[in-house]
């Protein structure tokens, strides 16, 4: 029978969170990830396929959570509130210090930016069907899944770019209110800060 590893996967997250910001995503091996988890590298590849996974792991959860939580929603709400509500959700089962240590080794990777880009676009495809299991009309559905996701996205670049924890469901909130506001040709100034740049000029996600 095997060790048992009391929150293996967790400690596994911990150590290569710590030494990506350390050493850099690419200069880490699984080997020094186990190593500093204090376990072996045969306990990681029972929970994560490679490296990267640690990263993006929890992805499948969140899609879940979110599409049943716009299928879930009830009968008169307007397609873009249950997006709103689906991702408010999503948003709080996010942990702060995780997601700003993720992100700083995300924006330093090309091939982790992209493969973040492909996460997010799964998702707004996830949310786009799911409004279609509500009925919504196909452009409708693709178009208030993707403009979700695009408020969802500017609401997690103000949130991990500031260093104290703040609500990211409120800030979600207030990023569909500035996009109804803006759709509706009715702007206003939002409290957020404009989100960091990357060294190469682009926001950083």
């Amino acid at each position: 029978m095997g060790r048992w590893e009391p929150n293996a996967r967790g400690r596994l997250e911990k150590a290569a969170l710590e030494l990506y910001g350390e050493r850099g995503f690419e200069q880490t091996t699984v080997a020094e990830i186990a190593k500093r988890a204090g376990l072996t590298e045969r306990t990681f590849f029972r929970h994560f396929a490679d490296k990267r996974e640690v990263l993006f792991g929890g992805s499948v959860h969140l899609e879940d959570l979110v599409v049943r939580t716009v299928i879930e929603a009830s009968d008169p709400t307007a397609p873009i509130d249950a997006v709103a509500a689906a991702l408010e959700a999503g948003g709080a089962v996010l942990i702060h210090e995780r997601a700003r240590k993720r992100h700083a080794v995300i924006v330093t990777n090309a091939e982790l930016r992209e493969r973040e880009l492909i996460k997010l676009a799964s998702l707004a495809s996830a949310l786009a069907d799911a409004l279609r299991r509500r009925g919504v009309a196909d452009l409708a559905a693709q178009l208030t899944a993707e403009a979700g996701i695009a408020a969802f996205k500017v609401a997690f670049e103000h949130w991990v770019s500031d260093t104290e924890e703040k609500d990211l469901s409120h800030l979600i909130r207030e990023s569909f209110d500035e996009l109804k506001a803006v759709t509706a040709g009715n702007s206003h100034s939002m409290s957020m800060t404009p989100p960091h740049r990357s060294p190469e000029g682009s926001p950083r996600r």
